[in-house]
């Protein structure tokens, strides 16, 4: 039993020391190759055998051909780990170069692709996680292309709409100065209304910033769908009136909600507005609120005639009106970007799609 124990003492004296002088050569060599590093962990674990074989055989006393045998067996050992610790990290390395390679496709702004050579299990998860990355950037940058567009065009609109009141108002205060106006009221009142219009122009913008900014403060109350559906139609009768729509309210159903009522109420006057403007005369605007599986669904469909499919997608983006055609001359293309923005705010979805003869506006609220 004391000699098992010495023979053990004398081996793991033998290893430590191999094993702390690795050790020391692993932190002077931590910043080179991983080629490097294996190297140094085989060349450990062999001379650790090495040292206390060694150490072993000088305190039993083998003989020289003995103790020749032994570290002959041990040498070859050696050789054989060092090679193979020396063709893995190769191999290791290689994969990571490539992989670094790849990396830098998309790091400059291009899509990442994967090498197709074989990796190692970590390398292979990092891969795939490179690869997602990439992904996401490149959605990330679709979205910011598309929003720097939908600005560049916001602002082209905005000051366009802007100075074609400014203009009028212009010539109008300069005839009323000149007293070069026969009917001052009538003037007075145009003045009037292209305040008031330009005044609603800067709300939206306003309230498309708080949203944007994610400064939208809303204060949920339980209300039903049925008023609140009842009082945004009360509200959009006189235009529909003036513009010869007809207004139907198609299975409102009295479900309750939680939601902010002054905003939603924004929402479903925007939409009324904006499918009554652009459903032409004699058509009709029908609006409809249900309970789904998913919340509380409410609709508006229009006569405009449908979207293209292309702009279907763009429908509620910042600064977007479609065509000239279906523009509707006091519009900024800001109504349908400020209802996504406060029904996503209450946790809900905007969506649109084509129907017979025109339209369907969806928004989708969770159930109180």
């Amino acid at each position: 039993m004391t000699d098992t124990l010495l023979i053990a003492l004398f081996a793991f004296l033998g290893a430590a020391v191999a094993g702390l002088l690795g050790a020391l050569a692993l932190r002077l060599l931590r910043h080179r190759s991983l080629v490097v590093s294996l190297t140094v962990v085989a060349a450990v674990a062999v001379t650790a055998m090495l040292a206390g074989t060694l150490a072993v055989a000088w305190a039993m006393f083998l003989s020289r051909h003995d103790l020749t045998v032994v570290t002959t067996v041990v040498a070859m050992a050696a050789v054989v780990s060092l090679a193979t610790a020396m063709l893995l990290g190769r191999w290791v390395a290689a994969r990571s170069r490539d992989l670094t390679l790849a990396a830098r496709s998309f790091g400059e702004g291009g899509t990442f692709a994967a090498p197709e050579a074989p990796a190692t299990a970590e390398l292979a998860a990092l891969t795939r996680e490179l690869a997602a990355t990439s992904a996401k950037l490149d959605a990330s940058r679709e979205r910011e292309r598309a929003l720097e567009t939908s600005r560049r065009e916001l602002v082209a609109w905005i000051s366009h709409d802007l100075r074609t009141p400014l203009a009028g108002l212009r010539a109008m205060s300069e005839a009323l100065e000149d007293g070069m106006v026969v009917d001052t009221q009538r003037y007075l009142r145009q003045i009037r209304t292209e305040v008031e219009r330009m005044s609603d122009m800067v709300g939206d913008l306003f309230e498309l910033s708080r949203i944007h900014a994610g400064s939208l403060l809303l204060t949920p109350t339980r209300i039903s769908v049925y008023d609140l559906v009842g009082d945004a139609l009360a509200g959009a009768d006189p235009l529909a009136r003036a513009l010869g729509v007809r207004l139907i309210s198609d299975r409102i159903e009295a479900v309750p909600v939680e939601v902010d009522g002054k905003e939603m109420s924004r929402v479903l006057d925007n939409l009324l507005m904006n499918a009554i403007r652009r459903t032409p005369a004699d058509g009709t605007v029908a609006v409809a609120a249900h309970r789904a599986d998913e919340g509380v669904v409410l609709s508006v469909t229009d006569g405009c005639g449908g979207i293209p499919e292309e702009d279907l997608s763009r429908v509620f983006d910042t600064g977007w009106r479609g065509t000239h055609a279906r523009t509707p001359p006091a519009g900024a293309g800001l109504g349908l970007a400020i209802v996504r923005g406060i029904v996503e705010a209450h946790a809900g979805r905007a969506e649109v799609r084509n129907v017979s003869g025109g339209c369907c506006f969806e928004v989708t609220l969770p159930a109180a």
